[in-house]
């Protein structure tokens, strides 16, 4: 019986600890020597955590469009900056700088985001090692 509440309890722990796994740091994925700045338009936004990801085609200068994957920060600092699920709808045409992925694909990690109104709105997680990474208020 200890061993099974033994194992009960190890296998309880190793679940608990595995959304810590997919949390990471800006230096693990992100390269901060490839800047990327991407205009295009808004397919999805995904409010998940630990970072939510903004979905968008982007126009190359060939006219092929690509689709992108935009890190940003934590839904929870982004509603603390006045950011909302209603901010950026699907068709949405925005820019965002950033730094792409280090295996080359397109993701990246959103630094700021400006509107087609001009606003502008610091869109990464704070503390995360990245390039002008600005403290929370």
């Amino acid at each position: 019986m200890t061993k099974l509440v033994c194992a009960l309890a190890g296998a309880v722990m190793l679940l608990a600890s595995s959304p810590a796994w997919a949390h990471h740091s800006f230096a693990a994925e992100f390269d901060p020597q490839k800047p990327v700045k991407l205009v295009g338009t808004v397919t999805e936004m995904e409010w998940i955590n630990p970072h939510s990801w903004i979905h968008m085609d982007v126009k190359g200068p060939d006219g092929k469009v690509t689709s992108w994957m935009v890190e940003g920060g934590s839904p929870n600092a982004l509603l603390r900056r006045g950011f909302t699920k209603a901010s950026l709808p699907a068709g949405s045409v925005i820019v965002i700088e950033g730094y792409q992925a280090k295996d080359g694909s397109n993701r990246a990690n959103g630094r700021d985001i400006t509107f087609a109104d001009g606003r502008k709105l610091f869109l990464g997680s704070a503390g995360t090692g990245a390039p002008d990474d600005k403290p929370e208020k």
